[in-house]
């Protein structure tokens, strides 16, 4: 029997870590809903020391995803392995994940320790996590940067001390394949006890090589790999798990691994993500881009034509794309049609959110000629989107003139958190500038944009816009999107949005810190 590739998914965590993402508990739940479709093994549901917010987000997770394994990271400090244990006790299947820098570059300079103060923390810390749960895994952060000698006494601690999982943590995307492939060989041959757990990698794509690296440990016997939806995180990103995924389902015939995932809710999983955390996927990314199963070239579509096989590797339907258009909706259609139409992308309604949902339907069939499967992913993620989002302030109109021998301005009207309607007006250096400051006028915010980025969602001059804006403020970074025919007010939106965020995470940390830090 082929052994199994397990799946941590850790998008919710180092995923989120991303410049400018911020999600909210109940977009983090929907997310960890979609990765039980997906059918991952772990989830890697928060940090839950981290912050009030985190605490409750993975807590929920624990208590409402059933299937995969619900995990919370910790660092080696008593406070954060207690507040783990805190938010993931509810689940199924707990698991606990302590990390500890391993590196002397991080020793040094980060915690400030020496190498048996380090060391005695990733025991101590181990066994207090294995008090709490049988399912502990242990990371050595930097692992690749690591004096093997020290990295090969540290894991086989670990180990004595009851970790079921080593994470091999490739940090700073450091690692060069075939290096890498040596690295683990002689983990494997120097330290006691690795046959008895479950070897991982985690690897970051500094150098674009993550994927590349996890699929060379699967190679010489990791059993576990770690990454993110769309290979979104910290820096350059985490290793892309739908890559993996489909690069062992692909090739079969070299890997020789069984994976318990479903491929199908690949796509429907990535959109998700996508629009949830507002980071766009580049058209030509693997698997999930827009052009992933386009053809241009006059010799390619001849041969597709004849026989996909010809130039694809795997048939789209294997990653879950949506089926083509059977049904032209617009401003006629019914809410059968409607219906019909969501659930074959992969959406689930009852009567009463198919009632909703219509009403908006309406209101953009009434704008466009037709409306696209990309119109009601947008829709629906709109529906979502304000279902699920802190609201301090609603737009309740927004009114702009502009021109090329005018001057920009705008009028908005704003719900307030007291529930009075506030209005105020800016003039900008475009439309969108304008609104933009006439809503910091009504809320008295500072922010900047960060980022602004504009995609039409479908073809045509009626085509709905989708806007993302990113925000700083005070050194913190806050994204918001937003949708609509009209541009503008489509950015306002958007722009609303992330001061939303800003706003509750305002108020987050006026709560009391949870968990302790180490010292």
């Amino acid at each position: 029997m082929a052994a199994q590739v397990k799946f941590l998914d850790t998008t919710l965590r180092d995923g989120e870590q991303s410049a400018g993402i911020g999600m909210t508990v109940d977009e983090k739940l929907q997310i960890a809903r979609q990765l039980g479709r997906l059918k991952v093994d772990i989830i890697e549901a928060g940090f839950a020391a981290s912050s009030p917010g985190d605490f409750q987000a993975v807590q929920r997770i624990a208590e409402d995803v059933h299937g995969p394994v619900i995990c919370s990271l910790s660092r080696a400090v008593p406070g954060d392995v207690d507040a783990a244990w805190g938010a993931i006790k509810s689940a199924e299947k707990p698991r606990i994940h302590v990390f500890l820098s391993s590196s002397e570059i991080h020793q040094m300079h980060q915690l400030r320790k020496d190498r048996e103060d380090v060391m005695t923390m990733a025991v101590d810390m181990v066994s207090r996590a294995r008090g709490y749960c049988e399912d502990v895994e242990f990371s050595p952060m930097d692992a690749t940067r690591t004096n093997p000698d020290y990295l090969y006494r540290m894991l086989e601690e670990v180990i004595r001390m009851g970790a079921s999982t080593i994470n091999i943590a490739d940090t700073v995307g450091y690692a060069i394949p075939s290096d890498f492939q040596t690295m683990l060989n002689n983990i494997k041959q120097n330290v006691r006890g690795i046959e008895n757990v479950t070897l991982s990698v985690h690897c970051h794509n500094d150098l674009g090589l993550a994927v590349s690296n996890s699929l060379a440990a699967i190679e010489v016997g990791a059993r576990q790999v770690e990454g993110c939806i769309n290979g979104i995180g910290e820096r350059a990103g985490n290793a892309s798990l739908e890559e993996i995924i489909m690069a062992l389902d692909t090739r079969k015939d070299l890997f020789g691994v069984e994976l318990s995932v479903d491929t199908t809710q690949i796509y429907p999983t990535s959109r998700l993500v996508s629009r949830i955390t507002g980071m766009n996927v580049q058209a030509n990314k693997a698997i999930v881009g827009e052009n992933a199963f386009r053809h241009a070239s006059g010799i390619h579509q001849d041969g597709v034509l004849k026989d996909r096989s010809t130039y694809e590797v795997m048939q789209p339907e294997r990653v879950g794309l949506p089926p083509d258009v059977q049904l032209v909706l617009g401003k006629l259609s019914g809410r059968a049609g409607l219906q019909a139409r969501l659930e074959a992308l992969g959406y689930s309604l009852d009567r009463e959110e198919v009632t909703g949902v219509y009403e908006r339907f309406v209101e953009l069939a009434d704008k466009k000629n037709e409306v696209t499967d990309r119109d009601l992913e947008i829709l629906m993620d709109e529906e979502n989107r304000t279902a699920s989002e802190p609201i301090s302030y609603s737009l309740e109109t927004v009114h702009f003139t502009s021109g090329d021998k005018d001057i920009p301005t705008a009028t908005v009207r704003l719900i307030g958190p007291d529930g009075n309607a506030k209005t105020d007006a800016s003039t900008g250096n475009g439309p969108v500038d304008a609104v933009c400051r006439a809503i910091d006028r009504v809320i008295g915010s500072t922010a900047r944009i960060s980022d602004f980025q504009v995609q039409a969602v479908s073809e045509g001059r009626d085509s709905v816009g989708s806007v993302s804006i990113r925000i700083e403020n005070n050194g913190r970074m806050f994204s918001g999107r937003g949708a609509n025919t009209d541009i503008i007010v489509a950015s306002a939106h958007a722009y609303l949005s992330a001061m939303n965020r800003m706003l509750a995470a305002d108020e987050e940390a006026e709560l009391p810190a949870v968990g302790t830090t180490p010292d």
